[in-house]
């Protein structure tokens, strides 16, 4: 395996990944950017960004992390984080937020420089769209990272 770097990646590409190997989610329904991580023969993960889900943090220059799903690859987790902030940063955010269940533990984020706020949210959405998905009923646990 070669060095792994990061890349571009359209959300066709990002939602495939997400909805073939992610343990709990499918991919959401769109997104502002997406990035890859690839060894330069095969990609290993991705992350898919876009605006807040929870209305009172969607002010325009807050940016959410919506899925970051890999195959395990040492690193690939960290890489994305801190590339979507990165990205996001260029763009104009100034705060990314991101969600995990309360039963991981959350050390690629802390490894990116995002604080745990602690529990949010409720054991599963009731909107429409997720019917069909094995979404685990259990809390939230709330991250951000001030860019």
């Amino acid at each position: 395996m070669g060095e792994l770097k990061i890349i571009p990646c359209t959300y066709r590409q990002a939602a495939d990944y997400v909805n073939r190997y992610h343990r709990h989610h499918n991919a959401p329904v769109g997104c502002k950017f997406c990035v890859a991580v690839s060894d330069g023969e095969a990609v290993h993960g991705v992350a898919i960004c876009g605006r807040p889900l929870a209305r009172h943090f969607d002010n325009g220059f807050t940016c959410e992390i919506l899925r970051v799903c890999t195959d395990g690859t040492k690193n690939a987790c960290s890489m994305l984080y801190g590339a979507c902030c990165r990205i996001a940063k260029n763009m104009g955010y100034t705060d990314v937020y991101t969600y995990t269940l309360e039963s991981e533990s959350g050390t690629s984020l802390k490894a990116s420089g995002f604080v745990n706020e602690g529990t949010a949210g409720g054991t599963h959405w009731t909107g429409t769209r997720n019917k069909g998905q094995n979404i685990p009923h259990e809390m939230k646990t709330r991250w951000h990272k001030r860019l």
